[in-house]
């Protein structure tokens, strides 16, 4: 386990309370686009962190697509299919300018994402600690 893993481990753990706290409070409309704000931010950190794993476990991906599909092979990610589909909500949100569009992510990140990101966090825990 490297130093960096820490330091990414500590980062996302962080980010995911945050956006937990976000999903359970958000109710005006600049509170949702918070929530959508920090999903981006946390996934992001995610696959960095899923990154940082593989490169220590002796594998190499430099795409999201690609970490994603190597923290299935590895085992840290139970469904593929939710991953990329974080994905490819995260790819949208990036691109994003009507309400319905981000009203949809938003009920993604609360009935799945959120839900997805502390699946995994516990797999990783369970791995390294």
């Amino acid at each position: 386990m490297s130093s960096s893993f820490e330091d990414v481990f500590k980062d996302f753990t962080s980010a995911l309370q945050k956006l937990e706290d976000g999903v359970n409070n958000a109710k005006t409309e600049l509170e949702i686009d918070g929530v959508i704000q920090r999903f981006e931010f946390t996934f992001e950190i995610f696959w960095k962190l899923l990154k940082v794993i593989c490169f220590d476990e002796g594998m190499e991906c430099k795409s999201p697509r690609k970490c994603l599909k190597m923290g299935f092979q590895l085992g840290f990610i139970k469904d593929e299919k939710v991953a990329l589909k974080m994905l490819e909500d995260r790819n949208k949100t990036s691109h994003v300018y009507d309400e319905e569009t981000s009203r949809s992510i938003f009920t993604e990140i609360k009935s799945t994402h959120l839900n997805f990101f502390k699946d995994v966090l516990g797999e990783i825990q369970s791995f390294f600690y």
